[in-house]
């Protein structure tokens, strides 16, 4: 008689007692954890995996770093004009890198976040503390509370870490499915390295030494009310404390105040934010 097979209980994925099937690893467009069977090895269920598909992934892009992508932009010619025709002419010949998940870093280091200056400097007038905290090079996880109703502190952030660090690094925010969905922005998030919050993607991005931010509240914080003011939401899975530990990389919390100021939250039309498609609609004052 041959030997049995010993399962333990644990492992048994496909066992009638427990049917231990993994769930999808997407994030619905209410910031919640998506609670559908992943449907094959992708980690997905039937909804998200057509979503995902559309990461930008493509063999014939780079796999490299942002700062190994930064160094291989042409440096900027001195005048405004000679510039723009330089810039236009790579544009059109497509002699430009971009990563597999769509980062532009010419794009959106000369273009992007400098449209984010007025904001930063003059509406919002931000001021960063222990930015030296972030390491010069290697991968890192930024872990920062969400809010001030619409996501601008991610793009705060990002902006910073751009131009106060001495080292001048990128961010790359990962985000829900619903960012990369909104026409025109969606694009745009990609092209200034923002990523899907997946497990598969910020491994990823870490194990090219990128500094990956994570706002762990989703739109659970960005879109509380004025009377849960800088009070945290509850967080998802918890799985960058899970990414932190299997990368062996460093956690670095950061703690952002003034947005709920900024864009104080009075109301919530949830009949509207239904309509759309969203996971609130704020009324806000300002």
């Amino acid at each position: 008689m041959a030997e049995a097979e010993i399962i333990h209980i644990d492992t048994a994925r496909g066992s009638p007692r427990n049917n231990r099937r993994e769930r999808c690893a997407a994030t619905t467009s209410a910031g919640r954890p998506c609670r559908n069977y992943a449907t094959d090895d992708s980690g997905y269920c039937h909804i998200h995996s057509n979503v995902e598909v559309s990461r930008g992934r493509h063999p014939s892009r780079s796999h490299r770093s942002s700062d190994e992508l930064r160094k291989e932009v042409p440096p900027a010619p001195p005048g405004f004009f000679e510039w723009a025709e330089s810039f236009i002419s790579r544009r059109l010949s497509g002699d430009y890198p971009v990563d597999d998940f769509g980062y532009d870093p010419e794009l959106a280091r000369e273009v992007l976040l400098p449209l984010a200056k007025p904001l930063y400097e003059n509406y919002f007038r931000v001021r960063t503390y222990g930015i030296d905290r972030i390491p010069s090079e290697g991968p890192a996880l930024l872990v920062g509370n969400h809010s001030g109703t619409i996501p601008l502190d991610a793009v705060m952030v990002q902006y910073a870490v751009a131009n106060e660090h001495p080292q001048k690094r990128t961010v790359r925010n990962v985000a829900a499915n619903l960012a990369f969905t909104i026409p025109f922005f969606g694009p745009l998030a990609r092209k200034t390295g923002a990523a899907v919050a997946h497990n598969d993607d910020a491994q990823e991005l870490l194990r090219r030494g990128e500094i990956v931010g994570v706002f762990p509240e989703g739109y659970k914080g960005v879109g509380k009310g004025w009377r849960e003011r800088y009070k945290l939401q509850r967080f998802g899975r918890g799985g960058f404390v899970e990414l932190a530990l299997r990368m062996r990389v460093p956690v670095i919390p950061v703690a952002i105040v003034g947005a709920e100021e900024a864009y104080p939250m009075i109301g919530n039309a949830k009949w509207l934010a239904k309509a759309l498609g969203f996971p609130y609609f704020p009324i806000t004052p300002t």
